[in-house]
Parts: C-alpha cells; structure tokens; sequence
C-alpha cells in the first residue's frame, strides 16, 4: 500500500512499518443525547470513507451522521491508495477500491466496539500553551500562530481513563524520504500517554492550516520529542482538571452548500470549472460540526483549517463564557482554508491548495460561530 501525503514520493508502496496506526473512538452519552468521537491515525478520512462508515452505523446502530464526531492526526506517513483522480492520486497514491472499504471497516468496528462498552465516567477539560512547538510557516512572524494544546479527560467509575488532545501542529516532522507506516508526532503522543495513565489517548489535528511542528530534531527523534514533551506538559495539567458527572453535553451538524472551484494558476488566471472539476472531482456540498461537553465547544471542519482562523473563534466564545476547539478533517477534504487576506500570496496553501476561492474562509468561520452559538444556547 501507498502512503499518503507526499506528492514526491509518486505513489510508491510503503516499505514497512515503524509504528502501528489506529482508528480509535470513545462513546459518550448524557441523558438522552450519545455521540463518538472517533480519531484515525491517517492523512484524513476521505469523503467516501466516511459516507460509507455513517451508513453503515446508522443501518446497523441507529446512529445518525451528527452523532459522529471524526477527526484525523494528519499523519503524511498513513495508508493511501483511498482516492480518485489526478489530485488525490497525486498525494496518496493510486487508488484501489479496497482500501477504502477496509478504512470504513475499521471505523464502524472502532464505533461499535465504543457503544458496547459504556459505563458511568466523569469528565473535564484543560488547555495549555506550548509555542515553542509550533511556528506560522505560511508569513512567518508577520502571522498569529495558535499554540494552545486543548485536551479532554474521561474517567470511568472503574478507573479507566481516556484522553482526547488536540494541537495545531502538522504532523509533519517526518518528511517524504520516510517510506514507514508511522503517526508522526501524535502517535507518540499517545503512545506516551497510554503508557503513563493505562487508558486510551485519540489525537485529533487542530486548525493546522499553516502552522508547522517545531520538534527541535529531524525525524523519528524529533518524533518522540515532541510527542513526549506534549504529553510531559499535559501531565503537569492532568492532576488540577475538576472531573464531574453533571454536564451539559449536545451536538450538531450542518450539510452546507459549496461555492465554485476557485482554482488558481495565477491572480488573474484561473482553470476552467470544468477542468477544475476534471482534475479534484469535488464535493457539491460538505459537512461542519459541533459538539458541546460542558463550557467547552469542539468544531470541526473538512479541511487544513487554519490556525489564524481557529484564534478568531476562540476569542468569540471566550468572550461568552465558553472555550473553542477547531479540529480539522472531518470526513471529507475541501483543501486549505486560510485568511482571505492571503490569498493573493504565491505558493503551495494559497494557490495549489485553495480550491474554492477567498470567500470561503468567512463563510466557514461564520456558520462555525452559528453552530458554536447555538450549542452554547446563545
């Protein structure tokens, strides 16, 4: 199988594996509300991967799409060979039908298995600062960089605990020469935080759209660095988090409606849209999320979500009485989402990989706001 992420590899097989990747989900159900959260160790859950997964859960488990809270690590050292088309070939290899199905399966199993084991638990949430872990790698110092490090704590009534973490960071410490299945960076996250605690740990990307790992080594040491110095610092935090089993808990979902392909071979030149189409075979229409545990409201999205983007939603609800959490990749991939203000800039985020055009930047952000409102019952 390929692996998925560099277009400089030419969609070669992997060679091995280094570390072992995962599809892991934690249930939760207050009341009568239930949702998963379900994170995979993969480049991102393409679209018909994720479709086929909803429709069998909710064939076999009565569990509609809104229930399903997906995210990936971004790991560019994954399983490949899930998409069509020049463009996805391009970065994950050539397709075989085969992969998908099996990505599919391992979600609805993770799920299954998740539903099948709920019992009474506690839960809490923190959030810490780690900027020396991550850097503006579209302008530098001239941008904001998000360097917040939000997690969720469950403990069972048995003692078994589950973290959810989410940091801002590609995992891209590992580079195309790397031909080995491995995490990156959030697969040694977890690792360290299932070995100190005896739980689970998922990890799900934040808003990485522009944003680069700054793990202070070159790649598998720079890998278990700075996978372990997140994990150290989050065991600073660990101890302080109050836990209760008294909680307001609620999700949402929006099918929203795409605008045209936008895309750009200069300012002033831009491919047909029936090129466009030909080449990236898009989406019609994607998916935005919410889910609300306690003050804390996590959003997700279907694409590089930036980071200056997520910043602007966390100010918004903070001013309200709640945090924000802006996870990225969904269940579907509509390219970078970054500032309309860099648009106009050259190069691989805001011309190969903005397909929609500068106004889908603020239309995101503000249905994301909607549904975080609405959650928050403002």
């Amino acid at each position: 199988m390929p692996l998925a992420g560099y277009g400089d590899r030419r969609g070669r097989p992997a060679t091995g594996v280094h570390d072992e990747l995962f599809v892991k989900a934690l249930a939760l159900r207050v009341g009568d509300q239930l949702g998963v959260l379900v994170a995979a160790d993969a480049l991102l859950i393409p679209r018909e991967v994720a479709s086929a997964a909803a429709e069998r859960l909710e064939t076999e488990l009565k569990l509609s799409r809104a229930q399903l809270y997906l995210g990936a690590t971004h790991t560019h050292c994954s399983l490949g060979a899930w998409g069509e088309g020049p463009v996805a070939e391009a970065f994950a290899g050539p397709f075989q039908p085969g992969a998908r199905v099996w990505f599919a399966d391992r979600i609805v199993t993770a799920v299954r298995e998740a539903l099948s084991d709920l019992r009474p638990a506690a839960v809490g949430h923190g959030r810490f600062a780690a900027p020396a872990f991550v850097r503006n790698r579209l302008v530098g110092a001239l941008g904001r960089v998000d360097p917040e490090f939000s997690f969720l704590v469950v403990r069972r009534a048995d003692g078994h605990p589950a973290v959810v973490g989410s940091f801002a960071a590609h995992a891209t410490v590992l580079g195309g020469d790397v031909m080995l299945f491995s995490g990156d960076y959030p697969g040694a996250w977890q690792r360290a935080v299932e070995e100190a605690t005896g739980g689970l740990a998922l990890f799900l990307a934040g808003g990485v759209g522009s944003h680069s790992p700054v793990p202070g080594e070159k790649g598998f040491a720079g890998v278990e660095r700075l996978g372990r110095a997140l994990a150290a610092e989050l065991f600073e935090h660990l101890p302080h988090v109050p836990l209760t089993n008294v909680v307001a808990f609620g999700l949402a979902g929006l099918e929203v409606t795409l605008p045209p392909l936008n895309w750009r071979v200069s300012d002033d030149l831009r491919l047909r849209p029936w090129l466009a189409r030909r080449l990236l075979r898009p989406p019609e229409r994607s998916f935005l999320q919410a889910l609300r545990v306690g003050d804390v409201v996590w959003l997700s999205t279907p694409c590089d979500f930036s980071g200056e983007l997520a910043l602007d939603l966390k100010d918004t609800l903070r001013a309200r009485g709640f945090d924000a959490v802006v996870t990225s990749f969904n269940g579907d991939y509509v390219g970078y989402v970054i500032p309309t203000r860099y648009y106009h800039l050259g190069g691989y985020e805001p011309r190969l990989m903005s397909f929609y055009g500068p106004y889908l930047p603020d239309y995101f952000a503000e249905l994301l706001r909607d549904l975080a409102l609405h959650l928050a019952g403002q």
